[in-house]
């Protein structure tokens, strides 16, 4: 099994990259889904945001826009998250790589926001940064509900710089050309792995 790591920063095009992957044949966890999974009722992250942030806490569930204000507002907060939630996220990918092995998938992808922040590139066999020019990825984000530049920078200021992403990538996906040029590249990064076997994907 081949496991590929596909991240890259707020706005560059990277949940669009991980549906090519999807419909090329791969299959794909996402690290932002399954979170969601952990934040709902009866989620595995529930009791541990409870404590950290109460007031994040409705119904039962975590309301990731109270939680997402709130660690905003405070870094010591978002470390802590981080520290409890990660763990919970790994699990559950074990389990997705164990789905897949079950079912003689190839290529699999763990779409991973921070995937070098939290180490997780270590565990995988290629990286895939998803990329895209300063301008446009502002532009991009900013067009998001919510979205301010202050914001932005923030999480800006959480992640690590696109420039290093591109330099410690071993596949680059560049959104700057449009669907139909990302997608090629999505293929071609396709065929590279699984050349010299008899698996396309």
């Amino acid at each position: 099994m081949i496991k590929l790591g596909l991240t890259g920063s707020i706005a560059m095009g990277k949940s669009t990259t991980a549906e090519m992957f999807r419909e090329a044949g791969a299959w794909v966890h996402d690290s932002d889904a399954a979170v969601h999974r952990l934040y709902d009722i009866g989620g595995a992250a529930v009791p541990a945001i409870l404590a950290l942030a109460p007031e994040a806490i409705v119904d039962a569930a975590v309301d990731r826009a109270r939680l997402g204000a709130l660690v905003q507002a405070d870094p010591q907060l978002f470390k802590r998250v981080e520290e409890a939630v990660h763990p919970l996220v790994a699990m559950d990918r074990e389990q997705f790589v164990a789905e897949a092995a079950k079912a003689g998938v190839y290529v699999v992808v763990f779409d991973i926001p921070l995937l070098f922040e939290t180490g997780a590139d270590l565990q995988m066999d290629a990286v895939v940064v998803v990329t895209a020019s300063p301008a446009t990825q502002k532009r991009r984000a900013l067009m998001r509900p919510g979205m301010t530049s202050e914001r932005l920078k923030t999480i800006l200021s959480r992640q690590t710089p696109d420039e290093e992403k591109r330099r410690r990538a071993d596949f680059i996906v560049d959104t700057e050309g449009g669907l139909d040029v990302a997608r090629s590249q999505v293929k071609e990064i396709l065929r590279e792995v699984t050349s010299g076997t008899n698996n396309t994907v």
